[in-house]
């Protein structure tokens, strides 16, 4: 980690190097931190937006997918000329217009078993914007193994659900804590049949954003142990608390 900041960077994050939880201190934690971003999407897009416009030094954003005209409404970083361009590419191409100091990884693949190990392994944080039950345990099994932090996300019609982990604290409830059936179905997640607002998308994402970097620089209160649970519809906030299980099911 450098010692100070230049004159670009502090010009660039004035507005947050003012904030007293932050100060050059908490910056350049920021500027030297990785998050993997699993699925740009809906959550995915604002996430990572947020976060370099913070100043994460490098970003790694995995998805298989190409953009599709019913992505526009509640994807943030793609516009009609992008359809059928592959995703990744396109939002690393706009994030580096936003902050061409961040460094952006792209992997043009869908995570499985076989390829998440090497991947991260780079990265301290996770950030999970994925729309499937498989990906997101595979996603809370490998940061549990390495002692990663994940910050998970799901959004239907009006409401978003967000989890905070922390597996270097062997007291820490993890995904499966809280989804205890031996199979989840990806109804509640599927935005085609069940619908979505898109400021929903864009809400959770950025409280995801705003979750990761309070972890990164260690301050505030996390959602350790809990899960918030947010209704849109009816403008309702919520924390739920459940308890790491002693055999999880999975």
């Amino acid at each position: 980690m450098k010692n100070s900041l230049n004159k670009s960077q502090v010009e660039r994050f004035s507005r947050q190097l003012v904030l007293k939880n932050i100060g050059a201190k908490g910056q350049k934690k920021i500027l030297s931190s990785k998050i993997l971003i699993v699925g740009v999407g809906g959550l995915g897009c604002p996430a990572a937006e947020n976060l370099v416009r913070a100043g994460i030094g490098t970003i790694g954003l995995v998805d298989d997918d190409t953009v599709n005209l019913s992505n526009i409404h509640r994807q943030s970083l793609f516009n009609s000329k992008d359809i059928k361009k592959l995703k990744v590419s396109v939002a690393a191409k706009k994030l580096k217009e936003i902050n061409p100091q961040t460094q952006i990884k792209i992997y043009n693949l869908r995570l499985n078993d076989k390829n998440i190990n090497d991947i991260i392994k780079n990265y301290e944080l996770v950030i999970d914007g994925s729309d499937n039950f498989i990906t997101k345990f595979l996603i809370n099994d490998y940061c549990k193994k390495f002692k990663k932090k994940l910050i998970t996300g799901a959004i239907s019609k009006f409401d978003g659900h967000i989890f905070t982990f922390d597996f270097k604290y062997k007291k820490t409830a993890s995904l499966k804590s809280f989804y205890q059936e031996k199979k989840v179905s990806d109804d509640i997640l599927n935005c085609e049949f069940e619908g979505v607002l898109g400021t929903t998308a864009s809400i959770v994402g950025a409280i995801q954003a705003n979750e990761a970097l309070k972890m990164i620089m260690e301050t505030g209160q996390s959602l350790k142990n809990q899960i918030l649970i947010i209704d849109l519809l009816n403008l309702n906030f919520r924390k739920v608390k459940f308890k790491k299980l002693k055999n999880e099911i999975r």
